[in-house]
């Protein structure tokens, strides 16, 4: 797949490149890209939830009503989760909810989402570029260029830059993202994919 490549401004170059068919046209596997993303929002869980059971609460042991004759079940602890603010039952302790998948099928799962976004035209390449300084709204002023401005876009970077970074960070629907780094997920929760020219190469690396 041969795309052009556009300028800050959105216009033509009057150059194009071509995209790795093994990388951006092959046919999508939808388990595996199932198995990725769920690994990824298993893997963004803390796992920190906790609650107390019957043996943690602090309340007094002494037995509070007589064994017999009430009418009611006996009780000898008002810790006892029948009772309001007794222990909980089988409550939510912490716990690691992190998956792990092979190498071979996150890099499949890559390929699978990135054929998907080129399938449909949603994919751009636009030329290298940098800030002095962080700008914002040089930044933004590129997005308009590009006709993105309310729409979700993710800008693809070779290495990472801390001015571009900084300039687009605050930027409502727009994320900066390293090749490398660039997941499943991420992938496929956007409308549009913005590629630097040089990004391409590392992406090739990457999942070659």
């Amino acid at each position: 797949m041969r795309l052009d490549i556009v300028n800050v401004n959105g216009q033509s170059t009057g150059r194009s490149v071509e995209l790795p068919a093994d990388i951006f046209e092959i046919t999508p596997n939808e388990h595996v890209i199932y198995l990725s993303v769920k690994e990824y929002m298993a893997n963004q869980r803390q796992g920190t939830h906790d609650s107390k059971e019957r043996n943690e609460v602090w309340r007094t042991t002494k037995k509070f009503k007589r064994q017999k004759g009430t009418g009611g079940a006996r009780a000898g602890s008002l810790k006892n989760p029948m009772f309001k603010g007794g222990g909980r039952a089988f409550g939510p302790h912490p716990r690691d909810y992190s998956q792990k998948l092979n190498k071979k099928v996150k890099v499949l799962a890559r390929k699978s989402a990135l054929s998907q976004m080129a399938a449909s035209n949603s994919i751009i390449v636009v030329e290298d570029f940098t800030f002095n300084a962080p700008k914002t709204k040089q930044f933004v002023d590129i997005i308009k260029g590009l006709k993105l401005d309310g729409k979700k876009s993710i800008f693809v970077t070779p290495e990472y830059n801390s001015m571009v970074y900084l300039s687009g960070r605050n930027i409502p629907k727009t994320s900066i993202q390293v090749a490398k780094d660039l997941s499943t997920y991420e992938i496929l929760n956007t409308a549009t994919l913005v590629l630097t020219e040089s990004s391409i190469e590392k992406i090739k690396s990457t999942l070659s």
